[in-house]
């Protein structure tokens, strides 16, 4: 099994590994091509997002400049909006619905690590093209018609289900279900919608 393979799989995986590091690079430079590009040049924005992402819809919108890991692993449904400055670490799946608003400076999060520094740190393993640290992956789901408040953080394993609001800073933690309003840190809760 291939690294990326265990990656995906949730496994712990190394995150030096040429394959990986390759599409690193390659995502870098597609995502600084994006960054850069003149606002109005529409058809190269989604020319560039198309190559960038595994699957973006009809309708989606990214405001720059907009980070990620590996892009080819993001997901975004039709009529979906971005803001500035999102950060999508996409070692895993992540997989954006329909009409969803991401708020600016939103967090989406798929990479984990053991929380004992004796599990997470490898130490006679560590070579030049390894990592001298455990890593593993969970993927994150965003449901149809959710809104992100800004400078939200999701954290691995998360789904967020249709129809919700997330409040503006908070720490997602745990699955939030369909028809909620829901913020703070940890996130939860507060009603119905």
């Amino acid at each position: 099994m291939t690294e990326k393979q265990k990656m995906l799989k949730g496994e712990v995986y190394n995150s030096r590994d040429p394959e990986l590091i390759e599409v690193y690079h390659k995502a870098r430079q597609l995502m600084q091509a994006y960054n850069q590009l003149d606002s109005r040049n529409m058809e190269k924005r989604e020319a560039l997002l198309k190559e960038l992402l595994e699957k973006v819809e009809q309708g989606v919108w990214i405001e720059a400049p907009f980070y990620c890991d590996y892009g080819e692993h993001i997901s975004i449904g039709k009529n979906t909006f971005v803001n500035t400055n999102c950060m999508f670490l996409d070692n895993n799946k992540i997989t954006i619905g329909d009409n969803v608003l991401i708020g600016p400076y939103v967090q989406i999060y798929t990479a984990g690590h053991p929380l004992k520094a004796e599990k997470r740190i490898r130490h006679e393993e560590a070579g030049e093209e390894n990592a001298s640290y455990l890593t593993f992956t969970k993927p994150v789901s965003i449901g149809n018609n959710s809104w992100v408040g800004g400078n939200t953080v999701i954290m691995p394993g998360v789904r967020i289900g249709q129809n919700v609001t997330i409040g503006a800073g908070s720490v997602v933690t745990k699955d939030i279900p369909d028809d909620v309003l829901a913020f703070g840190n940890p996130c939860k809760v507060i009603r119905a919608l």
